[in-house]
């Protein structure tokens, strides 16, 4: 193989196996040099005349050394690629790791955002029903009827809570007891009967004693013989206990 021709071949080669052609070159002159000095030229004293057989460049000796620079080009050129696929392949990875890390970011981000939604909205739905529950109280407190502080706004009231419990008993059945019993005092005392030497007067409007009231007490209103819807109140469930109602009723009872 001639130098021209190796030269061809090195031109020949793709970037990578260029970067050695250089050296490719270098080591192909000493081999030609090489081939040109005779076996036994350091046992000669007197430089010889060049024999005039023509040198043969593409000998045995020369070719293997060519290949074997070519196929360790070829290599370097293999582990170059490898290098660069090993390369991409790292930044893919980093590339994809980084991308899972924003996405989870972003998740969490909108799960906070949703929860602190549902909060607002439940906060505000919960605002809204107790709202509506005290419109709906004062509502009803506005309705509710305003009986006068007498005589007749007692047995108004006191008739009132005795339908609501299912006491019978009317206006005319009540007022007839009240004025024989107390005469319309909710304050009346009765300190000289059985009852007030046994230590248990009668007190209020319909005179009744404590023991009595204690065990017919309505609920709903107060806990004292001196008031007296809660006194009339519950003399008439006495009554309609003992008598069938307050209506019943027109002397001691």
């Amino acid at each position: 193989m001639s130098a021209s021709s190796i030269s061809g071949r090195f031109r020949r080669l793709n970037k990578t196996q260029k970067l050695s052609a250089a050296g490719i070159s270098a080591v192909a002159a000493a081999a030609l040099s090489l081939s040109l000095v005779p076996g036994n030229a350091e046992a000669e004293t007197e430089p010889q005349a060049l024999s005039a057989s023509p040198v043969v460049f593409g000998s045995a000796a020369g070719a293997p050394q060519a290949k074997t620079i070519q196929a360790s080009l070829i290599e370097q050129h293999s582990s170059a690629e490898q290098m660069v696929k090993a390369i991409d392949a790292a930044k893919a990875k980093k590339a994809a790791a980084v991308k899972a890390k924003v996405d989870a970011v972003a998740k969490e981000k909108a799960e906070k955002a949703e929860a602190k939604e549902k909060a607002a909205a439940k906060w505000k739905a919960k605002k809204a029903a107790a709202k509506r529950s005290t419109n709906t109280a004062s509502r009803s407190e506005s309705r509710r009827p305003v009986y006068a502080n007498n005589l007749d706004g007692w047995i108004k009231e006191s008739l009132a809570i005795m339908k609501a419990k299912g006491i019978p008993g009317t206006y005319e059945g009540l007022h007839r007891n009240i004025i024989r019993e107390s005469s319309g005092n909710p304050n009346a005392i009765n300190d000289w009967d059985i009852n007030a030497q046994n230590g248990v007067p009668s007190i209020g409007l319909l005179q009744i004693i404590k023991p009595t009231f204690d065990y017919y007490h309505v609920s709903g209103t107060p806990h004292t013989q001196y008031d007296p819807v809660a006194n009339l109140t519950a003399a008439a469930n006495y009554a309609a206990d003992k008598y069938g109602s307050i209506d019943n009723v027109d002397s001691a009872y």
